[in-house]
C-alpha cells in the first residue's frame, strides 16, 4: 500500500529532528570535551611509555574521546609529545617508560634524534625499564639517566637475524611455487617457497644490515656511556646481565624502583622532599593540542601516510596482520593534497616492504603529476623497499634513517602448482580452454615453455621499462647505473646514501624541514601537519560512508574475525598463501625478502 503524503512529511519532519537532536549531543560533547582537556600542573613530569605496536600514524578524533573510544598512540604521536614537551613551560622533565616498543630500527634512530633535540630545551629526561633488550637499551642511551629495579635484567647480547622458509612444508603437501625473478641473487623474497635455507645473495645483505646496526649501537653506547667502541663490544660478548651487575659496569645510572626514580626527578626538579611529583601520563597529554603550544601552525604541509604491504584498491589493516597500503587510497589522498592550493608542499611517509607492481606505479603516477605543482619530499620509516621504494623514487628530496632498510629494486611473479597436492585429496581436474595462453594460470600445471617466455617478457618490462628508467629519472642517473645497484639488492640507508638512493639522514620532522625549504617557507617558523589519507570520522564509523576508501568488506571482516583468534606464527603463514593467491591471478611483486627479523 503506498505512503500516505501526511505520512511521509511526518517521517522528514521526524528525521530532520532526529539528526539535529543528534547534532546537538554531539557539539555539546565536543564543548565538554575540549573545556575538560586535562590541566597540566607547573613543574610537572610527562610520562611517556614506549610500548607496543606504535603504528606510524593513527588518528585521533575528539569525538570517539568523548564517547570513551579509546585511541592507539602511533609513533608519530609519541614524537609530537616529546615536541610539545620540549616548548612546554609547564612540562619540567620526561620520564620513558620503556617496554619492548615494536618498531624497526629507523624508528628507533628517530625516535633517539627526538629525544635529542629534547635534551637541548635543559629539560631533563630519563628512562626506566624492567627488562632491556638491544633496542629498549639503545633508545635509551639517548637520554640522560637510565634506570631499572634491582631484580631487572639487561638483554644488551647482540643481534640475531631469522629468515623463514616453507619449501619443506609445500613439499610435504605437494605444492611446488613457480616463480620467475629479476634478479635472482637479491630479489630472494620467493626463497622462502623455494629453497630451504638462505642463499648467499640473502646472506651477504642480512651480513650487511647486522654490521650496520651492531655498529650503530656500539657506537651509540659508547658515546653515550662514556666508553670506546670496543669496550661495549666486549661487555656484549659477556651480556645478558642483572641490574645491579649493569650499574657496575656503567651501563645503568642506578639500580632502584620506579619510586625511587621519582624521588630522584623530585630532587633534579627542585621539590621540597614531602612534595609528591606531579606527573602526567603521555595519554592524557595527547588531548593538549600542540598549537596552543605555538607549534603546528602556520602555513600547511600534507603529509601522506603509506604504511605497509602494497595492495590494489583501499588501505586496511590486513586481514592476517599488519597494515596495508592501497593504492585508491594514496592516489586519492595524493590528489587531494596537490588540489588543494592552501598545501604548500607534500611529505610522503613510506614505511612498506613493497608489493603488488600495478598498485605502486598507479601511486607513482599521482605523485609525479603532484610533483609538477609543489614540491614532494618523501620520509622513509623502517623500510621502504621494492615497492616502497618505487613510489619514493621520483621525489625531489628523500631523507631515510642510516638504519632505515631501502632498494630492492627488482620483481618476482609466480604461482602454486597445486597437482601433488590435488593427488594426495584425491581431487581431479581437467581445463578446457580457447586461447593458446588461456590457461597460463592453471594451478595444476608449470609453465610450459613457451608460457614461461611470455611470464618472463613480463618481468622483464616491469624490471628494464618501468622501474629501472622510473629511478634513474627520479635520482638523476642513467639507467645502467641504476642496473648496478638494483638488482634486487637491499641496502641499508648509510649504503643507500652512497649509492645515490637518498639525500639525507633523519625522519619525518627532517623531510618537513626539507619541504619548507623547497617551498620556500622560513626555516624558523613552524608548519601546520596535515595527515592525508584524511582519518575516517567516529561519525563515519557508526554511519558508515560511500567513500570506497574506508570500505571493507564482509569477506574482509570475516577473515580479520578468524586471524584475530590465530597464534602469529599460523597468521603469518595465510599471509604468504593470500601473496601466492595474488601471483596466481597475475600480480607482478615488487617487494623485499620481507620475513626477516632481527632481534
Amino acid at each position: 500500500m503506498a505512503m500516505s503524503k501526511t505520512r511521509k512529511i511526518v517521517l522528514i519532519v521526524g528525521a530532520v529532528v532526529v539528526v539535529f537532536v543528534l547534532l546537538g549531543i554531539i557539539g555539546l560533547a565536543v564543548a565538554f570535551e575540549s573545556m575538560s582537556r586535562p590541566s597540566v600542573p607547573d613543574n610537572s613530569v610527562l610520562v611517556l611509555r614506549v610500548s607496543g605496536g606504535l603504528p606510524d600514524y593513527a588518528p585521533e578524533d575528539p569525538t570517539a574521546r568523548v564517547f570513551g573510544i579509546s585511541q592507539p598512540q602511533s609513533f608519530t604521536s609519541l614524537l609530537t609529545q616529546l615536541r610539545k614537551a620540549k616548548v612546554d613551560n609547564r612540562i619540567g622533565g620526561v620520564l620513558l617508560d620503556i617496554d619492548f616498543p615494536q618498531i624497526g630500527w629507523g624508528k628507533t634512530e628517530e625516535l633517539r634524534d627526538a629525544i635529542k633535540e629534547f635534551r637541548t630545551s635543559g629539560k631533563p629526561i630519563y628512562s626506566y625499564m624492567d627488562l632491556g633488550t638491544n633496542k629498549d637499551y639503545y633508545i635509551a642511551t639517548a637520554t640522560e639517566k637510565i634506570y631499572m629495579p634491582p631484580s631487572g635484567d639487561l638483554y644488551v647480547n647482540g643481534f640475531a637475524a631469522e629468515a623463514m622458509f616453507f619449501k619443506g612444508s609445500l613439499d610435504k603437501l605437494g605444492i611446488e611455487a613457480e616463480v620467475i625473478q629479476r634478479y635472482e641473487k637479491y630479489k630472494n623474497a620467493p626463497d622462502q617457497y623455494t629453497k630451504k635455507q638462505m642463499g648467499d645473495g640473502q646472506k651477504e645483505v642480512i651480513n650487511a644490515l647486522l654490521d650496520e646496526y651492531f655498529g650503530r649501537l656500539k657506537n651509540g653506547i659508547a658515546e653515550a656511556r662514556g666508553k670506546t667502541p670496543a669496550d661495549v663490544e666486549a661487555l656484549i660478548n659477556d651480556a645478558p646481565y642483572h641490574a645491579d651487575d649493569a650499574k657496575k659496569l656503567g651501563l645503568l645510572d642506578d639500580a632502584i624502583y620506579r619510586d625511587q626514580v621519582y624521588d630522584e626527578l623530585k630532587t633534579r626538579l627542585g621539590y621540597k622532599a614531602e612534595d609528591k611529583l606531579r606527573t602526567i601520563s603521555g595519554s592524557a597529554y595527547r588531548e593538549i593540542p600542540s598549537d596552543r603550544l605555538g607549534l603546528n601552525q602556520g602555513e600547511k604541509i600534507a603529509v601522506v601516510y603509506a604504511s605497509g604491504a602494497i595492495n590494489m584498491g583501499s588501505s586496511n589493516n590486513g586481514a592476517f596482520g599488519g597494515e596495508t597500503v592501497g593504492a585508491d587510497t594514496i592516489v586519492k589522498a595524493v590528489n587531494d593534497a596537490a588540489a588543494d592550493n592552501s598545501i604548500k608542499a607534500i611529505v610522503l611517509r613510506v614505511d612498506s616492504p613493497g608489493g603488488s607492481a600495478l598498485a605502486s606505479d598507479l601511486m607513482w603516477h599521482a605523485l609525479e603529476k603532484a610533483k609538477a605543482k609543489k614540491p614532494l619530499v618523501v620520509s622513509m620509516g623502517d623500510v621502504a623497499a621494492s615497492g616502497g621504494y618505487y613510489i619514493a623514487c621520483n621525489a625531489q628530496k628523500i631523507v631515510a634513517e642510516p638504519t632505515t632498510i631501502t632498494g630492492s629494486i627488482g620483481v618476482f611473479l609466480g604461482k602454486p602448482v597445486m597437482r601433488g597436492f590435488y593427488d594426495w585429496l584425491g581431487i581431479s581436474n581437467e581445463y578446457v580452454t580457447r586461447g593458446k595462453n588461456a590457461g597460463i594460470f592453471r594451478e595444476t600445471e608449470k609453465w610450459n615453455p613457451d608460457e614461461r617466455k611470455k611470464m618472463e617478457s613480463q618481468a622483464d618490462k616491469i624490471y628494464y621499462t618501468d622501474f629501472l628508467p622510473k629511478v634513474a629519472n627520479g635520482r638523476g642517473k642513467n639507467v645502467e647505473e641504476v642496473h648496478t645497484i638494483a638488482q634486487g639488492r637491499v641496502w641499508t640507508g648509510t649504503q643507500a646514501k652512497q649509492n645515490g638512493l637518498i639525500d639525507e639522514f633523519g625522519g619525518l620532522e627532517k623531510a618537513i624541514d626539507v619541504a619548507k625549504q623547497l617551498a620556500n617557507l622560513p626555516a624558523d617558523k613552524d608548519v601546520k601537519r596535515v595527515a592525508y589519507p584524511e582519518p575516517r570520522s567516529f561519525l563515519e564509523n557508526i554511519f558508515g560512508s560511500d567513500d570506497s576508501t574506508f570500505t571493507q568488506t564482509e569477506d574482509y571482516k570475516a577473515k580479520k574475525a578468524l586471524a584475530d583468534s590465530m597464534p602469529a606464527d599460523v597468521r603469518r603463514a595465510f599471509r604468504y598463501a593470500e601473496l601466492m593467491d595474488r601471483m596466481q591471478k597475475g600480480e607482478a611483486m615488487l617487494m623485499m625478502p620481507f620475513e626477516l627479523e632481527i632481534k
